[in-house]
């Protein structure tokens, strides 16, 4: 189970969030969606339970407001959960409302306002909890460490109701825990990405280029991320590739392109020219074997294979010392040369 929250100014902007279907689909886009995942997309929001509060967005937007000037140093007044199954996972709609609940409690808001909507319109299924800070009280409740709260939460609500488990964010795990290896389809789809591409060009722009054909935002500035269709951002030192080793496997590769090149040009042919006669043709004797020179082409081809299997290996196993064409010193030298 995933879990966030986040507190807001605007009660009428996040209930309108929440019980409405997305502002971006037309009725027509609606329903091509439903035919093609099954989900539902008009009328997505099912108000599953009201706590101290009821109508529509207007009506309940001007309940909450009322009793948020009941604290006037309340500037957000506004609590925003959701809750998300993993995909396959269901529970049934009373369970949802005891998972509502639980949330209320955990973040002392179960005796002020609320209601807890369920979403239809993913494969996750999913709830969404708006809370008034402010109770009848006029007491505001407390929002420190509201993501430490919501991960506590998640895994004791796992437990009791039998869901697959999902570490917390590494900020809130103990040491060991922290070193226990985590699935992450989206950050091993990017590397893959990454890694594929690398291996089919030789420089920066066509690189940035055919990520971006993929579906990236490529973000280039001291590092480098990227950002996927879902507009997640991920760092490329998140998935073992730095702008640093980026830079380094294109450079290399370069070199190595250009070197193969010229030692095509210079190349002889593959055996010795022998003039029968001065009215004969030009024959060709095959050199000994003991005395073939092996290909420029297969031996680059063999170099490459051997660059990528160390360069593309993780950051924490690449060892060695760095190009010195890449090297901080190579530069200051490179740019104190004379032209000639």
């Amino acid at each position: 189970m995933i879990g966030h929250v986040s507190v807001g100014k605007s009660a009428y902007g996040c209930l309108s969030y929440c019980l409405e279907d997305k502002l971006e689909l037309t009725e027509e886009r609606k329903q091509q969606l439903a035919l093609k995942d099954h989900l539902q997309h008009k009328d997505r929001a099912e108000v599953l339970a009201y706590h101290k509060c009821y109508g529509d967005k207007y009506e309940l937007a001007d309940q909450f407001r009322d009793v948020a000037k009941l604290n006037k140093l309340a500037e957000k007044p506004v609590f925003h959960f959701s809750l998300s199954l993993p995909p396959g996972e269901t529970l049934n709609k009373n369970q949802l409302i005891e998972i509502g609940e639980a949330c209320a409690k955990e973040f002392e808001v179960d005796k002020n306002q609320y209601l807890i909507i369920l979403h239809k319109d993913t494969d996750k299924q999913h709830i969404h909890i708006v809370a008034n800070r402010v109770g009848f009280d006029g007491k505001l409740a407390n929002d420190s460490n509201d993501y430490k709260r919501m991960a506590k939460l998640c895994r004791r609500l796992e437990k009791q109701y039998h869901l697959k488990e999902v570490l917390s964010p590494r900020a809130f795990l103990s040491r060991e825990e922290r070193l226990l290896p985590r699935h992450d389809k989206r950050k091993e789809q990017l590397k893959n990405d990454i890694e594929q591409t690398l291996k089919k060009v030789n420089n920066y722009s066509d690189f940035e280029k055919k990520m971006t054909d993929l579906g990236y935002k490529v973000i280039k500035g001291r590092g480098i991320s990227f950002t996927d269709d879902k507009k997640v951002k991920t760092k490329g030192s998140e998935v073992d590739y730095s702008l640093k080793k980026i830079e380094r496997i294109l450079f290399l590769k370069n070199q190595l392109d250009l070197k193969g090149k010229e030692e095509l040009k210079l190349q002889p042919g593959e055996g010795a020219k022998t003039p029968s006669g001065p009215n004969q043709k030009v024959t060709f004797k095959p050199f000994p074997k003991s005395e073939r020179v092996p290909s420029p082409v297969i031996q680059t081809g063999h170099q490459m294979t051997t660059l990528l299997a160390i360069l593309l290996k993780p950051e924490q196993d690449m060892g060695g010392p760095e190009p010195y064409e890449l090297s901080e010193e190579y530069q200051r030298r490179k740019k104190k040369r004379p032209k000639l």
